[in-house]
């Protein structure tokens, strides 16, 4: 393979795997080397600007994972958005020149399927069909969600906060009562603790 470039890789075009679509919904295909905070502004300025009330996030590979980052920042962004997420595996075809090839050689062309696993991500202002698999109710805004509290640890304050504060209390209460330990038994560990028994014997 060493003499074998890689000149293009196309995905298979596949339809959605929504059921009742509009025709218009924009769809943010992510890709591996997107740029997170130019995907947002556009799909925001489509949320908000152009008041679209679905978008799609789609990604397949390597940018699975910055798929679902743009879907957390924008349910934090807007808030109250059902989701539902697809998961399912895509072809991808890679063709490879042959940048060296011998007379009377292998084909100057090499095509490869790679099959990548690919998500689809349906975010909707709108309710979608509770019942179909992989539907997401919007997160409660404030309260007891155990979902609020995986995904807005790091930046929602209140929850953070919340963490921080039962902290300290307990921390100056260990050490005052070490330091109560400790005063009255050091001068009789060095003094007539450890020699009455000495005497004793």
């Amino acid at each position: 393979m060493e003499n074998f470039r890689k000149v293009r890789t196309s995905e298979e075009e596949s339809p959605l795997p929504f059921p009742d679509l509009p025709p218009d919904v924009v769809e943010m295909k992510v890709k591996e080397g997107s740029k997170i905070r130019n995907l947002m502004n556009f799909a925001m300025a489509q949320m908000e600007l152009k008041g679209s009330r679905q978008i799609v996030f789609s990604g397949c590979g390597r940018a699975v994972t910055k798929t679902i980052t743009c879907v957390e920042i924008m349910k934090r962004k807007l808030g109250g958005l059902h989701q539902v997420t697809k998961v399912r595996y895509k072809t991808l075809l890679e063709v490879w020149e042959n940048q060296d090839p011998l007379p009377g050689g292998p084909a100057q062309n090499l095509t490869v399927h790679k099959n990548v696993p690919s998500i689809c991500i349906l975010l909707s202002r709108d309710p979608l069909d509770p019942n179909q698999t992989g539907y997401q109710p919007p997160e409660p805004r404030h309260g007891p969600g155990t979902q609020l509290d995986e995904a807005g640890e790091d930046t929602s304050s209140s929850s953070t906060k919340g963490l921080k504060r039962p902290l300290p209390p307990p921390r100056e209460e260990l050490l005052t009562k070490k330091l109560q330990v400790q005063v009255p038994d050091s001068p009789r560990g060095s003094g007539t603790t450890d020699r009455q028994p000495d005497h004793h014997h």
